[in-house]
């Protein structure tokens, strides 16, 4: 077995456990990966998969075909962000990933900001909620609510984002303003769809009687909206609430809740110099708006880079 491309496709169908999101993760249809899993099959003479119900279940060959291919994607990842750490040229493309709130709210003016100096460098951001992989390159660069913890990694902390409840100025002059945790209960609550595993989401399971539960949605952007228009109370991070015109704290932001945000990379990615350059820049440009990411007025935060 030489061709990687079999590899691959055999690596896809394990982790998604579905044709379906493979096909998304190679870019084909379900029906193309379909086919060459059968041709696969067939030349090889073994069968690779368990069609168990609604999933792809590798065999003991899958398995062994399976082990195979992570060890060959280390490698080749591992080639590649050696060959690309030597990158000494201030052009080509950063991938970068990021959560919609952050994206939403500040990141674009500083990403503006950057290509006005590196117009060399193309910019992609991927805005997902879900942490990629910087080992395997689903990324370049990541900009985080959580430390890194991974060996390979590298990162700068930009600051701690503090998160509590907002609501509209007419949600609340017809509602009253909960004084407490306990009174918020007693009111109409915005909140993550039923499947979601954030840490804000776990922790308003916990903490908030299922009945106020008035709206759910997938989206933080959705649920600022939400907000806005009087369905009522979210818990937001504050540098997404506190620039949004007619809405309001109505609680100190919850210390159990605060987050940190930091830059990463790959470790072996930190000295080529388009990730150099975006570290330095865009790492300064969240950095002068610390006080903003902070829940700091937002009369206060700095707006220039």
């Amino acid at each position: 077995m030489t061709d990687w491309n079999e590899f691959k496709i055999v690596l896809a169908i394990a982790r998604a456990g579905s044709l379906a999101g493979a096909g998304k993760d190679l870019g084909h249809d379900q029906s193309t990966i379909f086919r060459w899993l059968n041709a696969m099959e067939k030349r090889r003479g073994v069968q690779l998969f368990d069609r168990a119900p609604g999933r792809y279940v590798p065999t003991d060959a899958g398995l062994q075909m399976v082990t195979a291919a992570e060890r060959l994607e280390a490698e080749i990842m591992a080639l590649d962000r050696s060959i690309t750490g030597r990158d000494a040229r201030l052009s080509g493309k950063l991938k970068i990933t990021s959560s919609e709130t952050l994206a939403f709210r500040i990141l674009n003016e500083v990403l503006a900001s950057f290509r006005r100096e590196h117009d060399g460098i193309e910019l992609e951001l991927l805005v997902d909620n879900r942490q990629l992989d910087l080992l395997r390159r689903e990324a370049d660069i990541a900009i985080r609510a959580t430390r890194p913890e991974e060996g390979d990694l590298f990162g700068r902390k930009i600051a701690s984002t503090p998160w509590t409840f907002y609501g509209s100025s007419a949600y609340l002059a017809t509602c009253g303003r909960p004084t407490d945790l306990a009174s918020l209960s007693r009111h109409a609550i915005v909140g993550w769809d039923s499947s979601a595993v954030a840490a804000a989401s776990l922790w308003l399971t916990k903490t908030i009687s299922p009945h106020a539960f008035a709206y759910r949605s997938s989206s933080l952007i959705n649920q600022l909206m939400a907000v806005k228009a009087g369905l009522g109370l979210a818990l937001l991070p504050c540098y997404l609430g506190d620039l949004e015109p007619g809405i309001e704290r109505v609680l100190e932001p919850l210390d159990e809740l605060t987050r940190e945000l930091w830059l990463i990379t790959h470790k072996d990615l930190r000295n080529t110099a388009r990730v150099r350059a975006f570290f330095d820049h865009v790492g300064g440009g969240l950095l002068a708006r610390r006080a903003l990411l902070e829940g700091g007025s937002p009369r206060t935060a700095a707006a220039t880079d």
